[in-house]
């Protein structure tokens, strides 16, 4: 019985989230807001104070990417992020991805997750930019 308890109790911290550095900064290097761009293309990554790993390893004060693609729903914190074809994991700890979306107007953000996918807490999120592909 203590046993459960205590794995109920690790559970729970866990998904509570971890802290990031009050000083980070995740954003898109490319593309800009309101680019038009032509067929696919890379969208880079960019991370400021805080340190880009592979999901699983549990360094303090890293994590790795995710981006959503169109996605409008918020996040559940205490949820591991999605993975799905509007939720892109980058777990091997990439900071680029070469995109093929349709054409039509896009919504792109990235969230920083940490070893087991969970968002910071507070989530540490990039500004939602718009792309307009031809």
């Amino acid at each position: 019985m203590l046993a459960a308890a205590l794995i109920s109790l690790s559970c729970t911290a866990h998904a509570q989230g971890k802290p990031a550095s009050k000083d980070a900064l995740l954003y898109f290097i490319w593309p800009q807001n309101g680019a038009i761009i032509k067929g696919a293309f890379w969208c880079r990554f960019g991370l400021r104070n805080m340190g880009v790993t592979h999901a699983g390893d549990d360094f303090q004060n890293s994590g790795h990417h995710h981006l959503l693609i169109d996605v409008s729903e918020p996040l559940e914190p205490n949820e591991p992020i999605p993975q799905d074809k509007n939720h892109l994991h980058f777990g091997a700890g990439q900071t680029e991805a070469r995109l093929e979306l349709p054409p039509g107007r896009h919504t792109l953000q990235l969230v920083l997750g940490d070893a087991k996918h969970y968002p910071f807490k507070p989530p540490l999120v990039s500004d939602k930019i718009t792309v307009t592909v031809r």
